[in-house]
């Protein structure tokens, strides 16, 4: 992977976590919170890191520390089609 896409990465998963980190245990996030959070501009350029948000989110979810959810409950990778949401794995 290149260092550019791999850094990217890297960005978009701390933001997940830092995200989570200011929310409630039972709150969740969306994947555009985190492209937002990473992306530098002032326009709508966050929506291009959108599968790549959802990408690092499931990398999360392969680790166990978070989970992905559709109408409130997990879902996996195989499954989710439309919106989900990112939540703190429940242990």
């Amino acid at each position: 992977m290149e260092d550019s896409a791999r850094q990217l990465d890297q960005r978009l998963e701390k933001a997940i976590m830092s995200l989570l980190a200011r929310r409630a245990d039972t709150s969740s996030i969306c994947p555009s919170d985190a492209a937002r959070a990473v992306y530098e501009g002032d326009d709508e350029g966050w929506r291009a890191l959108m599968e790549p948000a959802r990408r690092a989110a499931w990398r999360l979810v392969n680790d166990g520390e978070v989970e992905v959810t559709q109408g409130g409950r997990p879902v996996d990778e195989t499954e989710a089609r439309g919106p989900v949401r990112i939540r703190r794995a429940r242990r």
